[in-house]
């Protein structure tokens, strides 16, 4: 995930939403408590377990080319229609890094559309890592990485059993997580961030592409985790923050979507408001202690596969699943 988190002092804004096609609108539509849909929590979970048995899958590297397969596969097999789209991006250091974005769509007839988003790449630096040693070594991604493109992969399953009213694409970014480490002394700018995403942003996988508004999923599958009101989201997509964290609430998660602003992130959803100007939110665990940080793993070599809750993926697809049927 993007690697700049900024506390702000703002405050938690409250407007008026409305379902999933049309969140800025007023509505009186429901959300039932606890309301229970087809999504499994274990499913999501093994999904993790398959990207974890590629190795990390950073850009460049044979684990790469052959998650990539699978995921494209498992799109086509919950019946998407799949957009592939390679390119070479430039990394901070100037490396040239091939860039594998992937689209799976539903109903992309329809014009109104919801845009879901996880990257799926693995930093190719621990550089957070507590072993001065290890730092050099790749990330292995579970929650960074594997935990929101698991919880869309089952969204995607049951896309295809049940066809909701709106399109949906779900969009799995390359090349997120290649920035500068924290020893580099050249450019740190934000734009070696999320390289797949502004790729994407430049040339979307369907010309003049647009959606109602999206969602980015960010280690979303920590047995502790914090999902808070992100400032960027709320700066440019305040109703459709409401929307996810009032059918969190009614589903009873508020301890899990805390109804409090939070930090500001620089992720792929940053880009995709400002240079899409598609409204767009981060579901993303941070921890308010101290200076504020995120989950406590991030970016070492112990983002492993023991620190996924099938619990946290569960209720984070769930909540997903609300607000688009």
């Amino acid at each position: 995930m993007a690697k700049y988190l900024i506390l702000l002092a703002a405050s938690a804004l409250f407007f008026g939403c409305s379902g999933a096609s049309s969140p800025s609108q007023e509505s009186n539509a429901q959300v039932a408590e606890n309301a229970i849909f087809d999504f499994s929590a274990d499913s999501a979970y093994q999904y993790v377990v398959r990207q974890m048995e590629f190795g990390p899958r950073v850009p460049g590297t044979d684990a790469q080319q052959t998650c990539a397969n699978w995921l494209c596969n498992e799109l086509k097999r919950h019946g998407a229609a799949v957009k592939r789209c390679e390119s070479t991006v430039t990394a901070y250091d100037g490396t040239r890094l091939p860039c594998i974005n992937i689209v799976g769509s539903y109903n992309p007839s329809a014009e109104r559309r919801i845009l879901l988003m996880a990257h799926w790449d693995s930093r190719h630096v621990a550089d957070n890592d507590p072993d001065p040693n290890k730092r050099k070594q790749p990330v292995p991604a579970a929650n960074d990485g594997a935990s929101g493109v698991a919880v869309l992969l089952e969204i995607a399953r049951q896309l295809g059993q049940k066809q909701p009213s709106v399109g949906i694409d779900i969009f799995l970014t390359d090349a997120e997580d290649y920035g500068a480490p924290d020893d580099w002394e050249g450019d740190r700018d934000e734009k070696f961030w999320a390289l797949g995403t502004q790729e994407w942003c430049n040339a979307p996988h369907v010309e003049g592409y647009k959606a109602d508004f999206g969602i980015l999923l960010d280690m979303v599958g920590a047995a502790d985790a914090t999902f808070y009101r992100e400032y960027y989201s709320d700066r440019y997509a305040s109703d459709v923050v409401n929307l996810v964290w009032r059918t969190a609430a009614k589903l009873g998660y508020d301890k899990l979507f805390i109804d409090r602003s939070g930090a500001g992130i620089t992720d792929d959803h940053t880009f995709v408001n400002r240079m899409r100007n598609i409204p767009t939110i981060d579901i993303i665990d941070t921890r308010m202690t101290g200076g504020g940080t995120f989950y406590p793993h991030w970016h070492t070599t112990d983002d492993t596969l023991d620190k996924i809750s099938r619990e946290t993926l569960g209720k984070v697809g769930n909540v997903l699943m609300n607000v688009i049927y």
